[in-house]
């Protein structure tokens, strides 16, 4: 693959995360590895493609560092925040910045994603000597084991397994190849639970008659456990079979490591592209190809969001297990798929397939089960509201504003597209613009809740039921729990002592809406 560059990473990363600040030497230039400052060790002497992450100095204070870099051939140095740093321009060495509440670690994490997809070195760990994937690395380990070998995750899922001709498997092993899922049993969590709590391989005997024993080992990077390795014993193992399980586990972690950095990379570049999108900082037909989508491809916003927690600390931590949520359940149905936190709303890219109105059907279901799926993992009670359908990527901000409408109007647990609630979400609109404006907030219902609160009368309850109530005084009066005529004498007292011209339409549906959206009644 070809070397990574400063365009390269500014391609991948570019916006909130890494932004350029200076490059005297273009874009061009090479990026091999990553480096954290260490204000106790000084700078190599000589370190060219080197990108050096200036850990514990503020922007303003880095001039001293940046110079030193410039000295050491260093391709360029990340600070946090947007801060003149002085004398930069004039140091020799790209400048860079990231924002300023961003992590160190994911910063370093991210930069060394994309460098490793451009064939480069970022650590000492000496990867050049490894299987190109899983299924590589089982085949191989197969071979110097003797035995057929499968590399499981955590959820006991099948991530590969050997396919070495002639070594023998039995039915369990065959089943959780069909299914990549181990077949789940009490001996089984038993086994596991001995396994994991392990130093190095251990073997274990077949659960019934007809399964083969296993030697098995977990795969863990440094104190942290990934999955778990597993060796089909027919009796012919290599005598030194645990020593290659061995060796196949600490392969099998700088793979799982790898390919979580290519997740978390991934996840981090769709996620800053659907920020970008929602907020209309990026070109619409390059975040569509960037997102592997069709300029016209139709789309539809759904919008999450908590419906309350206990402090504003657990609400946090709640939104961000709100985010994995959406974002596995969204994963699960469309496949990788963006996702976005933004001001406490998880917002969620859903393709449209099909006829539009199946389309919004499919979508309020699959939002009502995250919903459901949500308040049980959390406790804490979610609403979903989804926008219209746009026709492009070009309309995702609008479809992005009907669900946060919808989101208004909704309460804790509810579900809806927009159209669904049209009525509801034009009254607040309207209700808004009433309220925004001294001329139109004015009028007789401010008169009838003034007359009520000093006389003790109902005039603007019967008004509003009497108006829902499509100016039926039975109905009106059902919903009063009063006798029809009183329904009448309330109205006709409020006409004569308030001016109030009840057969005019204007009048009546000015007054309703006043009644409805300022002063919040409902018959």
């Amino acid at each position: 693959m070809d070397t990574c560059t400063l365009g390269n990473l500014l391609d991948a990363l570019g916006g909130s995360t890494l932004r350029l600040l200076a490059a005297p030497h273009g874009l061009a230039v090479p990026v091999t590895e990553v480096l954290l400052h260490d204000p106790h060790a000084p700078l190599p002497e000589r370190a060219p493609g080197a990108l050096l992450l200036a850990v514990g100095v503020r922007g303003e204070e880095a001039g001293p560092l940046v110079r030193a870099a410039g000295r050491a051939g260093l391709a360029g140095v990340v600070v946090r925040g947007d801060a003149p740093v002085p004398g930069a321009e004039s140091a020799g060495t790209a400048l860079l910045a990231t924002d300023r509440d961003a992590a160190w670690h994911q910063v370093f994490q991210l930069l060394s994603s994309v460098i490793g997809a451009h064939g480069a070195r970022t650590a000492p760990l000496g990867e050049d000597a490894l299987p190109g994937d899983l299924f590589a690395l089982a085949n191989a380990v197969a071979a110097a084991v003797g035995g057929a070998i499968a590399v499981e995750d955590l959820g006991r899922q099948i991530l590969a397994y050997s396919t070495v001709p002639g070594q023998p498997v039995d039915e369990t092993r065959r089943q959780g190849i069909l299914g990549r899922q181990v077949p789940g049993s009490p001996e089984n969590d038993e086994d596991y639970r001995v396994l994991y709590a392990a130093n190095g391989p251990l073997r274990l005997d077949g659960i019934s008659a007809e399964e083969l024993p296993r030697l098995a080992m977990t795969v863990r990077a440094g104190g942290e456990l990934l999955g778990s390795i597993w060796a089909v014993d027919t009796g012919g193992l290599a005598a030194d079979a645990e020593d290659a399980l061995r060796q196949g586990a600490s392969a099998a972690a700088m793979l799982l490591l790898r390919a979580r950095a290519a997740d978390e990379l991934a996840r981090h570049l769709s996620s800053d592209l659907l920020r970008r999108l929602l907020d209309g900082s990026i070109e619409p037909g390059a975040a569509a190809h960037r997102l592997g989508l069709a300029p016209d491809a139709p789309v539809r916003v759904a919008a999450f969001a908590l419906a309350g927690a206990a402090t504003a600390q657990d609400g946090g931590q709640a939104a961000l297990r709100l985010l994995d949520l959406v974002r596995l359940q969204c994963q699960t149905r469309y496949g990788q798929h963006a996702c976005v936190l933004l001001d406490g709303v998880v917002y969620a890219l859903l393709p449209v397939v099909g006829a539009a109105d199946h389309a919004a059907d499919r979508h309020v279901r699959i939002a009502d089960d995250i919903v459901r799926r949500a308040e049980e993992a959390l406790r804490i009670p979610v609403r979903a509201g989804l926008g219209h359908a746009a026709p492009g990527v070009a309309g995702v901000r609008d479809s992005r504003e009907d669900a946060d409408l919808v989101l208004r109007v909704l309460g804790a647990g509810e579900v809806a597209e927009a159209g669904q609630v049209r009525e509801r979400t034009s009254l607040l609109v309207l209700g808004e613009f009433l309220a925004g404006r001294r001329d139109q907030a004015a009028g007789p219902w401010r008169d009838v809740l003034a007359y009520d609160a000093e006389h003790g009368t109902e005039y603007a309850r019967t008004l509003i039921c009497w108006l829902d109530a499509g100016c039926d005084a039975g109905r009106a009066a059902q919903l009063l729990v009063v006798h029809p005529n009183t329904c009448r004498y309330r109205l006709r007292k409020a006409q004569r002592q308030l001016g109030i011209d009840l057969d005019d339409p204007d009048q009546r549906l000015v007054l309703w809406l006043q009644l409805r959206t300022l002063a919040g009644l409902r018959g």
